[in-house]
């Protein structure tokens, strides 16, 4: 005799399934995001400095720091279309600098970044204590 036997899974299995993911997703999600925080701050630490050996460079050729540009480090990352700061010179005179990094993206609302022509570096905001670690931020 030909017994038929069901397959396929319950309604309960599926729904079990489902509740595992979305505990796996509450925790993977916000550790990813903290991860692409940190990542973005390192970026942003990376440009500003770079900006800075470029001011350097300018002032080594010409003997001051008035006109010099940013060039590709007018933004972090240097090359991609998303950036997570945008870097400006202010208060450039002849003899010193201050670059600011302002966050953008996913550092949107976490502060500033400065490095100055004296190689002093601070901030305002979680960037502010990047420069020791993004972790926190």
């Amino acid at each position: 005799m030909y017994k038929h036997q069901e397959e396929g899974f319950t309604l309960i299995e599926l729904m079990i399934a489902i509740v595992i993911l979305g505990i796996l997703a509450a925790i993977a999600l916000p550790s990813y995001q903290a991860y692409i925080r940190k990542s973005a701050c390192e970026d942003t630490k990376a440009v500003i400095t770079g900006a800075a050996s470029t001011l350097e460079r300018f002032k080594a050729q010409s003997n001051t720091y008035t006109d010099a540009s940013l060039g590709e480090y007018a933004g972090a990352p240097v090359d991609g279309t998303r950036k997570h700061a945008t870097i400006g010179i202010t208060a450039s005179t002849a003899s010193s600098y201050t670059l600011t990094a302002t966050g953008t993206g996913v550092l949107d609302g976490k502060g500033t970044l400065t490095l100055d022509s004296t190689g002093t570096r601070g901030g305002s905001g979680a960037l502010a204590a990047a420069w020791g670690s993004c972790s926190g931020i």
